[in-house]
């Protein structure tokens, strides 16, 4: 990754407007910044969260609370607790999430 044409900043994530999106269960809390073609994030899943797609998207994602279970098209299994990151490139490999007693994650994609 590249990261240019970017100045230095803060970014006070309570002051951003949380937009909402439902899961097959539950709903997602995104707090999103737009730095050219990066998208950063905020992420609170509410509790028995489960995403309603698998996602081709690439990620960095960062697990700050709660725990955080990411399923794989393959049936395989990730487990992320807070400190704990994963990284998937575009069209990678499909992947859903779910939490069951919520989490709060870091996007960066």
């Amino acid at each position: 990754m590249q990261i240019s044409n970017l100045p230095f900043g803060v970014t006070d994530w309570s002051t951003i407007e949380p937009t909402r999106h439902p899961g097959e269960a539950g709903h997602a809390l995104w707090r999103t910044q737009q730095f050219g073609d990066i998208r950063v994030r905020m992420v609170d899943y509410s509790a028995g969260y489960v995403a309603d797609h698998f996602c081709e998207k690439g990620h960095i994602l960062l697990c700050l609370d709660g725990e955080l279970h990411t399923e794989l098209r393959d049936g395989r299994v990730m487990t992320l607790r807070p400190g704990m990151s994963y990284q998937v490139a575009d069209g990678a490999e499909a992947h859903r999430s779910r939490a069951p007693a919520g989490a709060r994650l870091f996007v960066v994609d």
